[in-house]
């Protein structure tokens, strides 16, 4: 693809698991991504969030990922928050439908 190297990087707080992501995430770097997510996922007594504020490029296999914590998260009825969606991104989400399902902000919580 390009030379947008995917990384992850976690903060926690007392109310949320954040988690920063940059780069370029598609197939070959869903394995990282997954192994971060299924560490907090289940945490219930936090907010998790998502940050794509430096987030280049995302393919199928990564909004499946997000997909897949949307509905861990919508059954155990907890927050999942996605902050800082870069423009070109938020067209796709739009284009595939996962906008109307997803909940941006917390700037109030965080």
């Amino acid at each position: 693809m390009s030379n947008n190297k995917f990384q992850i990087e976690q903060q926690e707080t007392n109310e949320a698991n954040i988690i920063y992501i940059s780069g370029d995430l598609d197939l070959s770097v869903a394995p990282q991504l997954r192994s971060v997510l299924e560490q907090v996922v289940n945490q219930t007594d936090k907010l998790l969030v998502l940050n794509l504020k430096a987030l280049k490029y995302i393919d199928s296999t990564g909004i499946g990922i997000i997909i897949s914590v949307l509905k861990i998260r919508d059954e155990a009825k907890v927050s999942f928050y996605v902050r800082e969606i870069p423009a070109s991104i938020k067209r796709l989400f739009d284009l595939t439908g996962i906008s109307e399902f997803l909940k941006e902000g917390t700037e109030n919580v965080l």
